[in-house]
């Protein structure tokens, strides 16, 4: 692992060339399938190791990663900072990397908090309106808010156990109720969870387009892959209070649908969509069941896919009409037909349609929650029909209608544009072909 982290370290010299840089993030994705990987931790080494959740989501953020600069065609065309926004970029893979790679708790909150700043330079600096400020004030002081009972919270856990190796020594037990929901407020509030959502829709509104990707196809898989590493060490509390954060969830995820269907924005409605999925994916962790863990690590990828590929169409109608109110983006099957297309591949998949891989992780989690209680049947039956209608919502607003009479003639789509919408799309649906893969426990 140690091998890699230097990989991409000596990646930051090369910050002048754009294409290079996106060509070897790519690679790099595949060269992590030849690792020899079994379901066990893995390639251990210094303070470095891996396992199967661990892997799957150095993968994603790797692979949005190189999507991210394929997207960000325009900061170089207009050379608008194209060298800072590449470094920007690298750190923020480093980051992430160590994020998902550290074996030590307290490194884990380390590089959990650094991947903080470049996504707020990111959104500071190539962000689209003057809101953008305020935007990352949010961001900012909501994660660093809700991270500090988790930096006390180590700090006991190391005073008790002399050891902050969380994901091999398993011998320290909780009997103070606080130190668990320190240890878990900071990755309920980046998942987010519904009361703590706050700071996402204004984030991925005033984000540029890489900001809006790698929150929603990473970023917020930082509190998933938290909750599966501090579920072992506080299992206990974690038996007896996760009615509580699954009644929010169920809840949550009811009344954020009921949002998403009176948004006027393109980009408000797939961020707000996004709190909607990430409670199931709360949900299915909570059950703590192994249908319930898997599926959500299923619907975490599934949905980094899909809810970044959605953005991108977002981005590619802001480009060519400065706009993304959904007033003004109407009838565009009649000016991009061939984007249409993936418009209706995209909201498919965000509605957990066949084949995608989000259909695999909502039935797991419905299963799940369905297991641990048969009242929540009522709550999952309403968020997966929310679902649908705001996704059906999106698509024939902007798909369909009496098109904008102020719109000038433009291209139906540039090749890098297909390209990068195929990208999301081939792995969000043939992962289906495999999917023992999934199962993790």
């Amino acid at each position: 692992m140690l091998s890699f982290f230097f990989f991409f370290f000596f990646l930051i010299p090369l910050f002048f060339n754009f294409w290079l840089v996106q060509s070897v993030l790519f690679i790099s994705c595949f060269l992590f399938f030849l690792i020899n990987y079994d379901f066990d931790f893995f390639s251990l080494g210094y303070f470095l190791g891996i396992d199967m959740i661990s892997m799957g989501l150095i993968i994603l953020s790797f692979w949005i990663g190189s999507l991210m600069v394929m997207s960000s065609f325009s900061i170089k065309y207009f050379n608008n900072y194209s060298y800072s926004f590449i470094m920007m970029i690298l750190f923020l893979m480093i980051f992430l990397f160590m994020s998902f790679s550290v074996m030590n708790l307290f490194m884990f909150y380390f590089f959990f908090e650094s991947s903080l700043i470049p996504t707020l330079i990111l959104i500071f600096g190539w962000g689209y309106q003057p809101e953008r400020l305020n935007a990352g004030y949010y961001l900012l002081f909501y994660t660093l808010l809700a991270s500090l009972p988790l930096l006390v919270s180590i700090f006991i856990y190391y005073d008790v156990n002399n050891s902050c190796m969380y994901m091999i020594n398993m011998s320290f037990f909780c009997d103070f109720f606080l130190l668990y929901f320190g240890l878990i407020f900071a990755f309920l509030v980046k998942l987010p969870m519904f009361m703590f959502h706050f700071w996402l829709p204004s984030a991925h509104v005033e984000a540029p387009i890489s900001g809006s990707m790698i929150l929603a196809g990473v970023l917020l898989k930082l509190g998933g892959y938290g909750l599966y590493r501090v579920m072992s060490i506080v299992s206990f509390y974690f038996f007896f209070f996760n009615y509580f954060w699954i009644s929010i969830g169920l809840y949550g995820g009811m009344f954020i649908s009921l949002i998403c269907v009176i948004q006027s924005d393109v980009k408000s409605l797939i961020a707000y969509s996004s709190v909607s999925h990430m409670s199931l994916v709360m949900m299915g962790i909570m059950t703590m069941s192994v249908w319930g863990g898997s599926g959500s690590y299923v619907l975490m990828l599934g949905h980094g896919l899909c809810s970044s590929g959605l953005f991108c169409l977002s981005n590619i109608i802001y480009e060519r009409l400065g706009s993304r109110s959904f007033f003004i983006n109407k009838g565009m099957m009649s000016f991009m037909p061939s984007m249409s297309l993936f418009w209706f591949l995209f909201c498919s998949g965000n509605m957990a349609s066949p084949p995608s891989i989000n259909l695999l992780g909502e039935i797991m989690i419905i299963n799940s929650l369905i297991c641990w209680s048969s009242f929540s049947i009522f709550f999952v039956m309403f968020i997966s029909f929310m679902s649908a209608c705001y996704s059906f919502y999106l698509f024939s607003y902007t798909q369909h209608g009496n098109f904008y009479s102020g719109y000038y003639s433009f291209s139906s789509g540039y090749v890098r544009e297909y390209l990068l919408l195929i990208l999301h799309w081939l792995p969000l649906n043939i992962f289906l072909l495999s999917v023992n893969m999934f199962i993790l426990f």
